[in-house]
């Protein structure tokens, strides 16, 4: 099983290129949890609602994984969750630092904030794009993950991740 978590910062086109994929690919993917969770929560998230989160999104890669042929598409991954918590909080709960240290993705697509921001409840920061690129960007570097930028229109992208996905078939 080859699996691909989609990351980057917020609006720039993560969902939509993770279910192209899935499509191109006639597999399953994975959403982001964050987003079910948070829009059920009746009050403003804290930072141990980011730990459930983690949990949810590994759970919810679990059981999409049975059902997955071949390819795994994730829409985002622990460092999202990771990034978000240091930046809002200061700090990352040590379970989510440990699972990063274990969870293993054969490649990391990191998407560049070239398209237009979308408004949407959930989203903070659409100023701060191009700061949070380059978090994600000198994560990937620096803990040695097999990663490409995607970035120009969907088909571009597309074309971006199908390359670096065939390379591993």
């Amino acid at each position: 099983m080859i699996k691909v978590a989609i990351i980057g910062p917020e609006s720039t086109g993560k969902t939509t290129l993770t279910k192209v994929l899935a499509d191109q690919y006639n597999t399953v993917w994975v959403p982001e949890y964050a987003r079910d969770y948070l829009n059920q929560l009746d009050r403003p998230y804290v930072q141990s609602d980011l730990l459930e989160i983690a949990k949810g999104q590994i759970d919810s890669q679990k059981l999409k994984k049975k059902a997955a042929r071949e390819l795994l598409f994730c829409d985002t991954d622990l460092h999202v969750i990771k990034v978000w918590s240091e930046h809002k909080y200061g700090t990352c709960d040590p379970w989510i630092l440990n699972q990063l240290k274990v969870q293993y993705y054969d490649l990391y697509i990191l998407t560049f904030f070239d398209v237009p921001y979308e408004d949407d409840p959930l989203r903070e920061n659409p100023e701060m794009r191009p700061h949070f690129f380059d978090i994600y960007h000198n994560l990937m570097k620096d803990n040695d993950k097999a990663f490409i930028v995607a970035q120009g229109d969907l088909q571009t992208r597309l074309e971006q991740a199908k390359k670096a996905i065939g390379a591993l078939l």
